[in-house]
């Protein structure tokens, strides 16, 4: 049996199970990728956080595109943005469209702390979601209950990367903006009952 010590896992993916297990482990088990509006929107959103750079505003330190990693938690990544006030860290995670509550997206920022907490030997109490549509910041709180929520969704994670697990899909609300329609297909297998149905069709004796 190996000693290997397990890869990292990176903090999108974190978001990625948050929103929808499958299409984590779509992207993260079978390397499944596609491109629609909702992707390249937020790829052309991201552009001015994507390249790694320094400011100084008014005493506070600005980092973009900042390197991230816990040994503890085994995560790697790249926060978009970093704040340092008065050494604090303030991570900043850029999200396309206007400000509404981000569950998946308050589960990677959150993991991001974690991360910075342990680089800089420094308490993070919070951090924003800056949505690009209303270029206004929603703060986010890591309380206790968030912290919980993001170490059991690491621990989901690295169970279903180590079992190269993928679950069946959801076939909700979730599914028209999620760019791996086409790959995952939740309309033709979404539940037993429809499977059940389409091979009584496919294998039919009747004429």
């Amino acid at each position: 049996m190996s000693d290997a010590p397990e890869p990292r896992i990176m903090v999108s993916a974190l978001e990625h199970y948050a929103y929808c297990p499958r299409q984590c482990a779509l992207i993260h088990v079978e390397q499944s990728y596609e491109e629609n509006l909702y992707t390249l929107l937020g790829n052309r959103d991201h552009r001015r956080v994507d390249e790694a750079e320094t400011d100084l505003r008014d005493d506070v330190r600005v980092e973009r595109a900042l390197p991230l990693y816990s040994d503890e938690w085994g995560l790697t990544g790249r926060a978009d943005v970093v704040e340092f006030d008065d050494g604090t860290p303030y991570p900043i995670e850029y999200k396309h469209g206007r400000q509404r509550r981000h569950a998946p997206g308050r589960i990677q920022l959150c993991a991001q702390a974690l991360c910075l907490e342990e680089m800089t030997d420094r308490s993070v109490p919070a951090g924003a979601l800056y949505h690009t549509s209303s270029h206004r910041r929603q703060e986010v709180v890591f309380t206790a209950d968030l912290r919980t929520d993001t170490r059991e969704v690491i621990a989901a994670v690295r169970t279903q990367l180590r079992e190269q697990r993928v679950p069946p899909p959801v076939n909700d609300d979730r599914c028209p903006p999620c760019s791996l329609q086409k790959v995952c297909m939740p309309e033709i297998v979404d539940t037993p009952e429809r499977q059940r149905q389409e091979a009584n069709r496919l294998f039919s004796t009747e004429d």
